[in-house]
């Protein structure tokens, strides 16, 4: 005769809880899961995360330009600048034109905007920076020089100024007369009235 007992006795459970059955399921699976797919640590030993790729700043890249036109009766310069590149590259530009203000060599990058002047050939210009040639042309620079509230009759066959305001890549105002604020930088343009391009916005 047996001494055992059996146990599958009324009342009683048989085998292991079913709570104790779903979470070693799931221990299972997880383990599974992480022994198919690589950790974020054992992807960083094959090659590094996106974030720690150096990417070149694209501010720091040099942008190819051209004087198009300069019309020392508006103080002003057009700049033309490949139609690939991209509004960082124009900040960049904008910022080394300052630099060069700033540690007076601008007179070797561009022409003289206002000469003989007590404070330089450069104190007071407007550059104007775009990727179209057909609007860096004097007809164009002297309508945006106007303004926007300047009388119609005075560029009557020129483009309009709502037209070559939104063509304006970006704009640099120099004007050592005020010494609060000398230097203006902007991408797209403003004039003085306040009236602006759509992706106007002022750099510095």
């Amino acid at each position: 005769m047996t001494t055992d007992k059996n146990p599958y006795e009324e009342g009683k459970r048989a085998g292991l809880h079913p709570l104790l059955v779903l979470f070693g399921a799931i221990l299972i699976m997880w383990l599974l899961i992480n022994l198919a797919v690589p950790s974020g640590k054992q992807k960083q030993a094959t090659g590094p995360e996106i974030s720690q790729v150096v990417i070149e700043d694209p501010d720091a890249a040099p942008v190819m330009y051209k004087v198009h036109a300069t019309l020392t009766e508006f103080n002003a310069v057009s700049i033309v600048v490949p139609a690939q590149v991209t509004t960082s590259q124009v900040v960049g530009l904008l910022k080394r034109f300052k630099d060069a203000r700033l540690n007076q060599s601008l007179p070797s990058m561009l022409p003289a905007t206002s000469p003989g002047h007590k404070l330089g050939d450069q104190a007071v210009a407007d550059l104007y920076i775009f990727s179209d040639p057909k609007y860096a042309t004097p007809e164009v620079v002297g309508t945006l020089a106007r303004g926007a509230h300047a009388p119609g009759n005075l560029y009557p066959q020129a483009i309009p100024f709502e037209e070559a305001m939104e063509q304006v890549r970006g704009h640099y105002r120099i004007d050592l007369n005020d010494t609060s604020n000398p230097d203006t930088g902007a991408i797209g343009f403003a004039d003085e009235s306040g009236v602006h391009s759509k992706h106007y916005r002022r750099i510095f």
